[in-house]
């Protein structure tokens, strides 16, 4: 960790607490600053709240009013799950307040090398198969995991020393925090229309995400997935190497696959079909890591010894279990429709699917494809499910049945089923009509397959 004098004597407002929060304002502490960290929720509802007072951080909690301001601060570190439409946000906004995000903090204090992951889907599975694969044949330090994968960034950054690497899944709500935040290489995954009641717009989106290289220079790289001609054109707004990976499209540079054979220049790697976690996403995510890996220097054998063996991120694509010939798979972390489509055409079984949750006022009719290819029956829960029945109908599918919650769609699942079968939670919706996470979810959907099979997770 680098000892840096820019929060000296200085007033913070930490506004969220959370593992981030709570995290930024203990480091903030350490670095001579006086910190205030403000949350809606009442203090009973936070945990953190004694490990702050016993640090000596002030804390105000039950609301969050413009009012706060007055007291005269420096900067404002912000949940990246705040809006800037809050009302102390937007009033910091008004008084020209900077206002950054944990993860800028976190670049400011640490000599590791930045690797930055953003995109719509896939940046938590392509995280990791980066960090597994950094690791690999390592001589001197290693390769940490942090960011919107759930790992404190500044927390990693203090103990990352300049011999380590930092891999960091970048939300676009991040983003839109950071002013200096260099990655040596940034890997954008795709982009898709996410968080528009966030954004306002998709062109708001997909400025965020680009954010991301904005401060690379022509030192540095920058992973882009060229299988869309819009997220072609993005990359020239890049000072970094441009390094292109596509599934899809036919390109002579960067990682591809071609003939179900995965090159980086036109040097084989591997074969698609070697890749441990299903779907065609996950080729994606294999190919956008491989060229992160190249590009630092991995070897080949350094790339297959993950990816070969790589069984996937809790709740993406997750293979729970197997049981009575039938695979039980937890893909809740697909909370929009383009991750249902690519989890569904991962698969060339038969799927039974559990999808529903929260109505964001759009309809399914997108999936109606994979639906015909992919889908021999669906057991539908949460605020939309009259919605993905009137698609599953248009896609010709019968056997379909509504229930209350997720307990109750595990075993109504298991009955349409046959050995053979695939049994796929893949909500094509957000979980918050019925849970505060898809971590719950899907940690809910693991305990129900357990209890119905009697068989513990992993097991075959």
């Amino acid at each position: 960790m680098k000892t840096i004098n820019d929060y000296r004597n200085k007033k913070v407002l930490v506004l969220g607490a959370g593992k981030s929060g709570t995290h930024a304002a203990e480091l903030l502490k350490e670095l001579g600053a006086t910190v205030v960290l403000s949350d809606s929720k009442p203090s009973s509802e936070l945990p953190e709240i004694e490990e702050l007072a016993d640090a000596g951080i002030q804390t105000i909690t039950g609301k969050q009013d413009p009012a706060i301001l007055d007291d005269g601060f420096d900067i404002m570190i912000k949940n990246p799950g705040i809006p800037y439409d809050n009302a102390v946000v937007a009033a910091a906004v008004n008084h020209h307040l900077p206002i950054i995000t944990e993860v800028e903090l976190a670049s400011q204090i640490t000599d590791a090398e930045i690797i930055g992951v953003t995109g719509s889907n896939g940046k938590t599975t392509t995280v990791t198969m980066i960090t597994e694969i950094l690791n690999q044949e390592r001589k001197s330090g290693r390769a940490y995991a942090a960011g919107n994968i759930g790992i404190s960034a500044t927390e990693t950054a203090k103990k990352a020393s300049a011999d380590d690497t930092i891999v960091m899944e970048l939300s676009s709500f991040m983003l839109l925090g950071i002013k200096t935040l260099h990655p040596h290489v940034a890997v954008l995954t795709n982009i898709f229309s996410n968080h528009l009641d966030y954004h306002k717009t998709r062109e708001n989106y997909v400025n965020a995400k680009m954010r991301i290289t904005m401060n690379q220079t022509p030192d540095d790289f920058f992973v882009v997935n060229f299988d869309s001609e819009e997220w072609r054109q993005l990359s020239h707004r890049s000072a970094a190497k441009v390094v292109p990976f596509a599934r899809t499209s036919e390109i002579d540079k960067g990682a591809y696959e071609k003939n179900g054979k995965l090159y980086y220049n036109d040097e084989f790697i591997m074969n698609a079909d070697d890749i441990k976690v299903p779907g065609k996403q996950n080729v994606e995510n294999a190919l956008a890591a491989i060229a992160c890996a190249k590009v630092l220097g991995k070897s080949n054998l350094a790339i297959t010894n993950v990816l070969e063996t790589f069984t996937g991120v809790r709740h993406r694509l997750q293979f729970v279990l197997e049981a009575n010939g039938r695979k039980f798979y937890n893909d809740s972390k697909a909370t929009d429709i383009e991750a249902t489509q690519m989890a569904l055409e991962g698969f060339d079984k038969p799927v039974v699917l559990l999808a529903g949750g929260l109505d964001r006022g759009y309809t399914f009719d997108k999936l109606i494809p994979q639906f015909k290819d992919h889908v021999k029956a669906a057991v539908l829960f949460g605020e939309t499910a009259d919605l993905l029945e009137a698609s599953l109908q248009k896609a010709g599918i019968t056997d379909i049945q509504k229930v209350d919650n997720l307990d109750q769609a595990v075993p109504a699942a298991y009955s349409f089923s046959d050995e053979g079968d695939i049994i796929l939670l893949s909500p094509a919706n957000a979980s918050w009509d019925q849970f505060k996470t898809f971590e719950e979810r899907g940690d809910r959907y693991i305990q129900d397959v357990e209890q119905l099979t009697h068989k513990e997770e992993g097991q075959q």
